[in-house]
């Protein structure tokens, strides 16, 4: 039959409270049950709201319950941030000439004039690679130094620059030539990476 006083009820409640503390044995089994209670509340609420947070709407989109003002979260595409600049890529415009660029393209161009007296490739190259990458290294193995000119007549000058690489223009006894410059990354060190005689 149902509890129909107050005072029935109250009865009910202390056999209620007062069954962990009857024994030990009573008092361990409600301390492990409240323990598994916790935990599995602890595991189930998150997932129910993880589910319900990412429910999609009406539109096909996922609602989350985060406010755009709360901390961590990006406010909501209508407003406006901060932005911070792409970093340079190789298609970059137009820079002045970088000094240590001249440089290495001033190096460069006195070494490669001139070839060791036996005309040596390998010690042409070895004075040259300090200032030339090793891919055009490579393609240079294959020239004779008795070809290359016998003196400078034009002093190196800058000719068009950007932020990654760099032509410089140098006048020799056989005509101007056109120094290619790089800038290698990451140790940002210039190095020539080819040359063409100028138009």
């Amino acid at each position: 039959m149902p509890i129909r006083t107050n005072r029935g009820r109250a009865a009910v409640y202390r056999r209620l409270w007062g069954w962990p503390l009857r024994s030990p044995r009573h008092l361990a089994a409600s301390i492990i049950i409240f323990t598994v209670v916790v935990i599995a509340l602890g595991v189930i609420i998150p997932k129910v709201m993880d589910r319900q947070s990412s429910t999609p709407t009406a539109g096909g989109t996922s609602s989350t319950s985060v406010q755009p003002n709360q901390v961590g979260q990006l406010p909501s595409s209508g407003a406006s941030l901060p932005t911070k600049q792409p970093p340079p890529t190789n298609a970059a415009s137009a820079a002045p000439p970088a000094a240590d660029a001249q440089l290495i393209a001033e190096l460069w161009a006195e070494n490669w004039i001139k070839p060791p007296p036996d005309n040596d490739v390998n010690k042409w190259l070895a004075q040259l690679r300090p200032y030339t990458t090793e891919e055009f290294l490579a393609q240079m193995a294959t020239i004779d130094p008795k070809n290359v000119p016998d003196k400078i007549t034009q002093k190196v000058a800058a000719k068009r620059s950007t932020v990654s690489s760099a032509d410089f223009e140098v006048g020799t006894d056989v005509g101007k030539v056109v120094i290619t410059l790089i800038k290698l990354s990451p140790s940002n060190e210039w190095r020539v990476n080819g040359y063409t005689k100028a138009d």
